[in-house]
Order: C-alpha cells, then structure tokens, then sequence
C-alpha cells in the first residue's frame, strides 16, 4: 500500500481512469459488433449506418488513448470493405 499522499492520489486516479477506458472500450466494442450483425443480416443500409456510428466511437476512442490509431485505422478499414462487399 502506498504510504504518500501523492502516491494514493495517484491510485486514486487509475482507478477512476481504468473504469472510464473499461467502459468506452466495452462501448466500442458493442458498436462494432453491431456493424457486423448488419453485415451478416445482408441489409447494406443499416450496416452504412452502424458503420457511421462506429467510425465515430472508434475515432473518440484514438481521441481518449484507449486505443492506437493504426489499430482503429486498421478495423475501420477492414469494416468499411466488408460494408461495400454487400452491395457488390
């Protein structure tokens, strides 16, 4: 256990960050799952839709540091061409 006042602040503030980071990333996690539950459901309208939303969760997510930017770059590039896959 940390003996200095600084030091217990400090434990104090992962804390509260660790579950803030939980959450948004649980939270993008559900918007992507929902972009491929359009896909496979096959309707190219609301899986453009899912994608929208989920671009922009994804992209708050590099904004807040819980994930790296290749790492979204890489999901939302895969996301979209599996979206335009539909319509061909």
């Amino acid at each position: 256990m940390a003996h200095h006042k600084s030091a217990i602040k400090r434990i104090r503030q992962t804390e509260t960050r660790t579950e803030r980071n939980r959450a948004r990333r649980s939270r993008i996690r559900t918007f992507v799952k929902k972009v491929e539950l359009a896909i496979t459901s096959g309707d190219q309208a609301q899986a453009n839709e899912a994608l929208r939303v989920a671009q922009s969760e994804l992209s708050r997510g590099v904004a807040k540091g819980v994930l790296k930017a290749n790492t979204v770059s890489r999901k939302i590039s895969r996301l979209n061409s599996r979206v335009k896959a539909l319509s061909a």
